[in-house]
């Protein structure tokens, strides 16, 4: 894939299994976004195909069992909580009790009348996970989902991704920070837009020798390099 005159994905070939955490790990810059977006649908893709849920990548039919959250919140700052995520239920044809469930799930029940604008950055990435969830997608894409939010918030979210995980929710995340990636079942390590390695975080430390996977990664990305 090209963007521009650079080329953005090199030769990407990956099968997801359902109801897993899928990471896609890796610098920034790396592809991650791009990779993501074009599962979605809403990337240009030149060449190659992308098949998500059976059906081409960005398919009317796909769009209530897809559910995306970018790195930039997507909500509406002029609206309360309830609000937002009642909107996007329309969207999707959903009714007010799924986006009180979505709102509930997120943990912001408490805050669902509180206007966006005066959400912490915490918060503002839950209710943007909600706005997703209130379809009760089959797949659910997170794009760097925990950046810039503290370590107690970190954990408290990737709880939540493992409860949609066990209920039967598809889940592809994407993190720059790689200790991150023992939250993950399956892991896609990139670098310059291609796919180093798919492996899992247990097999890639026996691969490479590696107690840190941040190592592990290091030593992917050196033997890559050398070959």
């Amino acid at each position: 894939m090209v963007r521009g005159k650079r080329v953005a994905i090199d030769d990407v070939t990956v099968r997801i299994a359902r109801g897993t955490i899928t990471g896609i790990l890796g610098p920034s810059g790396c592809g991650k976004t791009t990779l993501m977006r074009s599962i979605v649908g809403t990337q240009i893709v030149e060449s190659g195909s992308v098949t998500v849920l059976g059906r081409p990548a960005g398919s009317a039919d796909l769009r209530r069992r897809v559910g995306y959250v970018t790195q930039d919140a997507t909500i509406y700052d002029d609206l309360r909580v309830i609000d937002n995520v009642r909107y996007f239920a329309a969207l999707y044809g959903t009714d007010a009790r799924a986006a009180n469930e979505a709102v509930d799930a997120v943990g912001l029940g408490d805050h669902r009348t509180a206007t966006a604008a005066n959400l912490s950055g915490g918060q503002r990435t839950r209710a943007s996970l909600a706005c997703a969830l209130v379809a009760s997608p089959e797949l659910l894409v997170l794009d760097e989902p925990t950046v810039g939010l503290d370590p107690v918030l970190r954990v408290d979210l990737w709880a939540q991704f493992d409860e949609l995980a066990r209920r039967g929710t598809t889940l592809l995340v994407s993190s720059h920070v790689m200790d991150e990636a023992d939250h993950c079942g399956e892991l896609l390590l990139m670098r310059e837009g291609r796919v180093l390695a798919q492996s899992t975080p247990d097999r890639l430390r026996k691969d490479t020798s590696c107690t840190s996977l941040e190592e592990a990664f290091l030593s992917v990305i050196r033997h890559s390099t050398a070959a």
